[in-house]
């Protein structure tokens, strides 16, 4: 189908690849992967016949049709969604219109006549082309495929000049799939989809006829779309059978293979030189070592690329907050609507009662269609943007830090990356400073160039690496992977999981979702539903598993601001338990189980001894915290004993603090 062979390619006066030789079949489905700057998005180009090799060849198959979607930059105008896409079939429609011309014109002629027979064969011959097309079916392809990518059929009448570039390039892909290309080349498909429609692309691609070839930096998509990896790595094509997973396990083989072969050889070398030099002037052993003189002049050399530069860090770890991070009761948020051909629009109302507890050390995954209200919540969690009715309250030594989808216009596009870093980070030398701007792969002459000329994945980069030198308990993340490569992904996913602290976070990336999230927020039609465990969890109930949602509006009798509400709810939502009433008992027995009644003196005592044990258990839960971050920091073994005997005496304190305050929480509950 395409055939590269000895193809190279430089940008400027850098070299992206070379002597790539590589055969794409008509079934092929592969995952292109490699770091940043490595050439991807400039092959798919030339594969698509928008660029051009330096050298080397380019063979295409006859017949082959290619369709290429960038990662942006597309735009269409002038007619509404469902039109432009059905433009795609315009030579089916041609076809449709002749169609309806030549019926009517066998209608009007005679049947016997040779004019009525020649209509009739050119009937036939394009009714069977048009039913082998699935000509009589474009239409609900079309709308099925719009509504896969997120499109509601109230958008199909809109014109495309009304969405935004992300909406843009969602129509831009639909018209892709529908025209079918034999080979697909899609260059960051999911950049711009939801969770949602993301998993309906991993479907459709799955039963895509023809090859294709796409660039993704998320993991899950590649697992489930690709059986063939290309990788770029130190300028050379590596080959790979297998999705993702597979790649990772076959290409730390490889290594491990290279690397032991790589030492066989160093060792025969030395062994033939140490030969050769020892018996060269020796006449008896001449013949011996001229054989070993030609073995060593025969043996090709095997050659340890250099190790893949990634980012290398973790998350400082914060100062405990309290048990309790942040609160939502009956939320709402609404945007005034804005005036338009001099009308005042409606108001967009995002959020309405919305109620729900973080405690800390939880991972939330806030998941929803695009333009349901993950950044708005998140937004309204760090307090960017304020709520219109109810009460958000932060907990105890709760500090917020917020990573914006665009986070890098906040950043002085003229300042230089380390004047800007040296700023943000007053006291630190300039070793120090470009020590942690290596780590963010800003090297050499890097660290003087402007914020302005950095590509979009840079300035996200260094845009995380600004957030860093904050250390903060409560980090609220949109889209942190959005620029980052699938090395980089692996690493700040590991340094979250690390992060003792607190974490809200929108991604996309199913994959970092399912290994990050602790719990799951769905954010939809006004309202934040609350899922235990990771996306997988979440699916499982959302297709039929036991839902679990325990806002405050799910809890009877628990809304008040008393300080034993709150952590009844905290437990239930952790613990997933029901919060149903048990079932009212029958008349015969409401005597045995009617409240036990106590007297005001006796029941301030238990509310004031509650209101104590509140006060102790979160003294107790910061000792514990503070001296389990304090065992991450090795002292000496001494001190490492004294520190974990500590930490069992409060957690067996904390234990019975804990007891004790469910008996007397009980016990109020039952008093009424």
């Amino acid at each position: 189908m395409i055939q590269l062979s000895g193809a190279g390619k430089r940008f400027g006066h850098k070299l992206l690849f070379e002597n790539a030789d590589w055969l794409i079949t008509s079934h092929d489905r592969i995952g292109l992967v490699g770091g940043n700057g490595t050439g991807k998005s400039t092959l798919m180009k030339i594969l698509a016949g928008m660029d051009t090799f330096d050298y080397g060849s380019l063979v295409i198959a006859k017949g082959t049709s290619a369709g290429y979607l960038p990662q942006d930059g597309l735009t269409l105008s002038g007619r509404s969604v469902f039109s432009e896409c059905m433009s795609v079939f315009d030579d089916l429609r041609a076809m449709e219109t002749e169609l309806e011309s030549l019926t009517h014109s066998m209608a009007e002629l005679d049947h016997a006549s040779a004019e009525y027979d020649a209509v009739a064969e050119r009937y036939h011959r394009v009714e069977h082309e048009f039913r082998t097309r699935d000509g009589y079916s474009i239409e609900s392809e079309v709308g099925r495929v719009l509504m896969g990518l997120g499109f509601t059929k109230e958008d199909w009448p809109r014109l495309t000049d009304e969405f935004s570039g992300g909406w843009q390039m969602r129509l831009a892909l639909a018209k892709l799939l529908l025209q079918q290309p034999n080979l697909l080349l899609l260059d960051e498909p999911t950049n711009h989809l939801d969770l949602e429609a993301r998993n309906w692309l991993e479907e459709y691609l799955q039963n895509y006829p023809h090859a294709f070839v796409l660039i993704s930096h998320d993991r899950y998509f590649l697992d489930v779309t690709v059986n063939k990896i290309a990788e770029i790595w130190n300028k050379r094509f590596w080959f790979y059978t297998g999705n993702y997973d597979k790649f990772l396990l076959q290409k730390t083989q490889r290594n491990e293979q290279l690397t032991a072969a790589y030492k066989n050889q160093r060792d025969r070398i030395e062994q033939l030189e140490v030969f050769i030099n020892r018996f060269r002037y020796q006449a008896t052993k001449a013949k011996q070592v001229q054989s070993r003189i030609k073995e060593l002049e025969k043996i090709e050399r095997i050659e340890i690329p250099p190790e893949e530069k990634t980012i290398h860090f973790s998350f400082p770890q914060p100062k405990p907050s309290g048990r309790i991070v942040a609160e939502f009761e009956q939320v709402a948020k609404v945007y005034p609507g804005k005036i338009r051909d001099g009308k005042m629009g409606a108001d967009k109302e995002v959020f309405r009662n919305v109620s729900f507890m973080i405690e800390r050390g939880d991972r939330i995954a806030l998941v929803g269609v695009n333009g349901a209200g993950k950044s708005t919540l998140i937004k309204l969690l760090a307090g960017t943007e304020q709520v219109t009715k109810g009460e958000y309250r932060l907990g105890h030594n709760v500090e917020a830090d917020y990573f914006a989808q665009d986070q890098y216009k906040e950043l002085n596009p003229d300042a230089r990356i380390l004047d800007d870093l040296g700023d943000a980070s007053p006291g630190s030398g300039e070793t120090e400073l470009r020590s942690l701007l290596g780590c963010f792969l800003f090297s050499d002459e890097d660290v003087f160039k402007k914020i302005g000329v950095l590509s979009g994945g840079e300035r996200g980069r260094y845009a995380l690496l600004r957030l860093l030198l904050h250390p903060a308990n409560f980090l609220l993340l949109d889209e942190p992977t959005n620029h980052l490569d699938l090395r980089a992904k692996d690493v700040l996913l590991n340094a979250l999981m690390d992060y003792t602290g607190t974490v809200v976070f929108v991604s996309h990336d199913r994959y970092f979702i399912d290994k990050l999230a602790t719990r799951v927020f769905e954010v939809g039609d006004g309202k934040v539903e609350v899922f235990p465990g990771n996306y997988e969890d979440y699916l499982w109930r959302k297709q039929g598993g036991q839902h679990v949602a325990p806002t405050l509006d799910d809890v009877p009798n628990v809304r008040s601001k008393s300080k034993v509400g709150a952590p009844f709810l905290a437990d239930v939502a952790r613990s997933g338990t029901s919060t149903a009433a048990p079932e009212a008992p029958s008349n015969g027995d409401r005597t045995t189980e009617s409240k036990k009644r106590l007297n005001p003196i006796k029941r301030k005592q238990m509310e004031d001894r509650v209101h104590d044990l509140e006060q102790e258990i979160s003294r107790a839960e910061t000792a514990i915290a503070n001296l389990e971050t304090a065992l991450q920091n090795f002292v000496s073994a001494e001190e490492s004993q004294r520190q974990s005997q500590e930490l069992d005496q409060h957690k067996t304190e904390h234990a019975a603090l804990m007891k004790e305050w469910e008996e007397f929480s009980q016990d109020l509950s039952n008093s009424g």
